[in-house]
């Protein structure tokens, strides 16, 4: 006699359990969604109290640059120097040429990294600008 049939093994094959899937899914979207805002910045800058908040233009038409203490520039996670940085933004504004650049300096930055960089925004045509600051207390 035989306890269990062919059939009845056939059926519960069909039969998937998709619960630890889902449970991964889940977790892939909350690391994403907790890592995305820690890629925008990357060097720890004590940005400058001022401004307003808000903004017109799309997120995706903005390039963040950061000015390192060291006197180097980080855009997108990687380093540049001020030449290598012309080039890319050069490649940037043929591609899109409503870009915006979001500059993020260390409050006690020497002015003079910040001034190279306007200098190269003039030569390269980038007229919308922006820079970081947190919002006064009131």
């Amino acid at each position: 006699m035989r306890r269990f049939s062919s059939k009845n093994h056939l059926v519960t094959l069909n039969e998937i359990n998709i619960t630890p899937l889902l449970d991964l899914a889940f977790v892939l979207l909350i690391i994403f969604i907790i890592t995305t805002p820690m890629l925008e910045q990357s060097l720890n800058l004590t940005v400058p109290t001022g401004g307003a908040a808000g903004s017109t233009v799309r997120k995706d038409q903005v390039r963040t640059i950061e000015v390192d203490p060291a006197g180097g520039y980080k855009m997108r996670g990687k380093s540049f120097t001020l030449a290598e940085l012309e080039q890319q933004l050069l490649t940037e504004r043929r591609n899109n040429p409503d870009i915006a650049v979001y500059v993020r300096a260390d409050r006690k930055e020497y002015f003079e990294n910040v001034a190279a960089l306007l200098d190269l925004f003039g030569r390269v045509d980038i007229k919308k600008l922006k820079f970081a600051a947190r919002p006064e207390r009131k």
